[in-house]
């Protein structure tokens, strides 16, 4: 979940990258931003430590991101002097939610136990299309080992919970219910 502080910068960017008619371009260094972020812990370490200094955190980025826009870089820039790289995931993260709400690209967000098949993948998307009436549609896949299976779909503020935990728990309420 992104901070109200990460939406405005990421508002500012998308205002940004869109005057410079590079807003696609922008999305995709801020995909590989998040997607960087959230799958490196050691990198998470340094982006939220105190005890390094921002201009070492604003080296490293520099140089791990360094084939991204100027607008990138921009914006590495900015949360560095104002103190507020740890924002940096969040920022992305927002950036990519706003760039698809702006192109008209419905995300849906599917938790699994295990990674989606491709075949699983194309009826999901399916699904989705025909529930949303949206041509456009991405899908994010999330695994949760702890759902033990089924599946969770989220898109917008809609979730339709076919997950085995969630049957297994309505199972239980029925049961402390009778008792």
């Amino acid at each position: 979940m992104s901070s109200r502080a990460a939406i405005r910068y990421a508002k500012a960017v998308l205002e940004q990258a869109n005057d410079a008619k590079i807003g696609n371009v922008v999305f995709g260094d801020m995909k590989s931003v998040a997607a960087t972020i959230e799958n490196s812990k050691e990198l998470r370490v340094v982006l939220n430590s105190p005890v390094i200094k921002g201009e070492d955190k604003k080296k490293a980025l520099v140089k791990i991101f360094e084939g991204n826009s100027e607008v990138t870089k921009g914006l590495i820039e900015i949360l560095t002097a104002n103190k507020r790289i740890n924002l940096l995931g969040g920022v992305a993260e927002s950036y990519v939610t706003l760039y698809n709400e702006e192109q008209g690209v419905k995300v849906a967000e599917v938790t699994t136990a295990v990674p989606l098949s491709s075949e699983l993948e194309t009826k999901v998307l399916a699904k989705v299309k025909e529930m949303t009436g949206s041509e456009s549609v991405t899908l994010h896949n999330k695994i949760d080992e702890s759902i033990i299976g089924g599946f969770i779909l989220r898109v917008g503020d809609l979730q339709y919970n076919a997950s085995i935990a969630n049957q297994l728990d309505s199972i239980k309420r029925e049961f402390t219910k009778s008792l």
